[in-house]
């Protein structure tokens, strides 16, 4: 009887060390696969307006028409130039985020997300004529953020207007 509890405990013992090796393993292969992540070929201006989300869940767009993807942009009250000054001292005071591309209607940043050090991608299209910043967040990887980029544009909306 003692050696049939022995070799369940020794079974038992054996299968959590697997899951905890396996766990472990994805972790790291996850965490690199997210650092060697391109930049997608969808950013940027063209026609006038900020790229289309692509058809997932991980990206919102005030210039999307789809429902899904819609987020109002960021309005505006006095000179362009100030809004603009401002929204970019407010991306560079955002945790994990770096300014990798700024023009005087252009910003792209990149938000790195916690522990597993995905990239996501935050569009910013200055429109002086309509009084506001026209605004587009983006995962790079995975087909669903739990909403993350919709909570970072709203933050940041909320730190803009106040």
């Amino acid at each position: 009887m003692n050696a049939d509890v022995s070799s369940r405990l020794v079974n038992s013992k054996a299968k959590i060390g697997a899951v905890v090796l396996t766990a472990l393993f994805l972790t790291i292969l996850i965490s690199v696969l997210a650092k060697v992540g391109n930049k997608p070929g969808a950013l940027g201006i063209a026609d006038g307006r900020l790229e289309p989300c692509p058809p997932k869940r991980n990206c919102v767009s005030s210039d999307d028409t789809n429902s899904r993807y819609r987020i109002d942009p960021l309005p505006f009250g006095g000179s362009a130039e100030n809004a603009w000054l401002r929204i970019a001292k407010l991306l560079e005071a955002m945790p994990r985020t770096s300014i990798v591309e700024q023009t005087s209607e252009y910003i792209r940043a990149e938000v790195r997300i916690p522990v597993f050090g995905f990239v996501d991608d935050l569009e910013l299209h200055l429109r002086p004529d309509e009084k506001q910043i026209a605004v587009r967040s983006a995962s790079r990887a995975g087909e669903w953020d739990l909403g993350i980029n919709r909570r970072r544009v709203e933050e940041l909306r909320r730190q803009f207007v106040n």
